[in-house]
């Protein structure tokens, strides 16, 4: 299987989609930061870490959808990055399966490319929700 990795942060949802429809769910959670928070389900408590993403997205295999990303603001300082997007889920047949307008963080990983630290499909949580 091919290795993605995103060389600027706007790159990560593109990767995340390119393993999805690989069906390469080490390859997703490869585009995450070890230390990172996960706000899906957005009626859920955050999914932390490596495994917290794997539970992330491994629902998401059997159907193989694309994500389109479409990032609207990149703010970098050094080895973090601030991202916002509108994006949407699309299944094989062509239907959306889901969108939203995202907030994540962004952080350069050990392999040189950059993963989510904190990813929020949703936007972030309000103050009164349990964030780790």
């Amino acid at each position: 299987m091919t290795q993605h990795i995103a060389q600027q942060p706007r790159e990560i949802a593109d990767c995340v989609s390119a393993y999805l429809q690989e069906g390469n769910l080490d390859g997703i959670v490869s585009m995450f930061h070890p230390d990172c928070l996960v706000f899906f389900p957005p009626d859920a408590p955050p999914s932390v870490g490596l495994d917290g993403a794997q539970k992330a997205f491994e629902g998401f295999l059997e159907v193989r959808p694309k994500i389109e990303s479409d990032v609207f603001s990149e703010v970098v300082t050094g080895d973090t990055a601030l991202l916002r997007a509108n994006w949407r889920v699309i299944a094989p047949d062509g239907s959306v399966m889901a969108e939203g307008q995202s907030t994540e963080v962004a952080k350069k990983l050990d392999n040189g490319g950059w993963g989510y630290l904190i990813d929020c499909p949703n936007g972030p949580p309000s103050l009164d929700r349990e964030t780790t």
